[in-house]
């Protein structure tokens, strides 16, 4: 839901003829989440966006979203730098993370249950260099693409989030974020060393580098831009955070296809193709009732309808919590 400019998204919620919104809208009724995180959506300040959003769900027939979160993103925040080191500033690759404007493809959590707004932590401007063995790109023996960028360097391309939504049996900390794709860069390998450290960022949480970790229920949630087994990036990362023994891996599957078909977004020709980057990771004492991904089959009518929503499909786990 990225538009080409601010307030286009709201322009084309309210004009109501936009296939891709009618699409989303439709896959929404269908599956009915209790929580939903919306990746690649404009924000605006007074939430006017999202809120238009919440009605257009309601009344196509999904869930009443009556509680929304949203805190402006990385994406397309402006540094006055070059921050991608082709000697120019002002372009979308030289803000914190890329964007044509500010706020540019954020994230959004919608909730049907209350969202503990005062309590939830917001790492959005944490400083890539203030993780604990940050693996900042150099070139040669200066950093890259200088101490000036690397001083003001956020780790998130978009956001990290620690957000309570406040269950009727108590609280769920949601765990989520949107990692830069690992490619689109250079030799020194600035987006791949990125990605891996906004995925190893939730470890260390987990481990309370920065501050309490998490107690109680909990879940991970977001966009990785990274498949595990396959494709470009640096995948180790990844790879702890699926078999680190605090979090489970429903593993969920399209309908249909084999166990070992875990695949979550598409990318026609010449694209990779068919990829595993979105994740949803409770908490190893959560019991998870069922779990898949939203992809009815090519070729039907859902399916187109699903398609024109997102290459990227939606994700979902279902928590049995007392």
């Amino acid at each position: 839901m990225e538009r080409a400019g601010p307030g286009l998204l709201l322009r084309d919620l309210r004009q109501g003829d936009d296939a891709q919104i009618a699409a989303i809208l439709h896959v929404l009724a269908q599956t009915q989440p209790d929580i939903l995180v919306l990746q690649g959506v404009d924000y605006d300040l007074d939430l006017l966006a999202l809120s238009t959003l919440r009605d257009r769900i309601s009344d196509r027939g999904g869930p009443r979203y009556e509680h929304l979160f949203a805190r402006a993103p990385n994406a397309g925040l402006a540094t006055g730098l070059d921050m991608d080191g082709d000697g120019r500033r002002g372009g979308p690759r030289d803000a914190q993370g890329y964007g044509a404007f500010a706020g540019q493809g954020g994230m959004a959590l919608l909730s049907r249950y209350p969202v503990g707004e005062a309590d939830a932590r917001d790492f959005t401007a944490f400083l890539w260099r203030d993780l604990p063995g940050a693996l900042l790109p150099r070139k040669g023996d200066a950093p890259f693409p200088s101490d000036a960028a690397q001083a003001v360097q956020r780790l998130s391309s978009r956001a990290h989030w620690v957000v309570p939504v406040l269950l009727p049996s108590g609280p769920l900390q949601v765990m989520t974020f949107h990692a830069t794709p690992p490619v689109f860069d250079g030799p020194e390998d600035l987006n791949g060393r990125r990605n891996h450290d906004e995925l190893r960022f939730w470890q260390l949480y987990l481990d309370g580098a920065f501050g309490p970790s998490p107690r109680g229920r909990f879940v991970l949630m977001g966009v990785a831009n990274l498949d595990p087994e396959i494709g470009e990036g640096r995948p180790e990362a990844l790879r702890a955070l699926l078999a680190d023994p605090r979090l489970q891996d429903p593993r969920p599957i399209r309908p249909g296809e084999k166990a070992a078909q875990l695949e979550t977004v598409e990318w026609p020709p010449p694209g990779p193709g068919a990829r595993r980057v979105s994740y949803i990771l409770p908490a190893a004492d959560l019991r998870v009732a069922d779990a898949g991904v939203h992809w009815p089959p090519e070729g039907t009518p859902e399916g187109d309808m699903a398609a024109t929503a997102s290459r990227h499909r939606l994700v979902w786990v279902d928590l049995s919590l007392p």
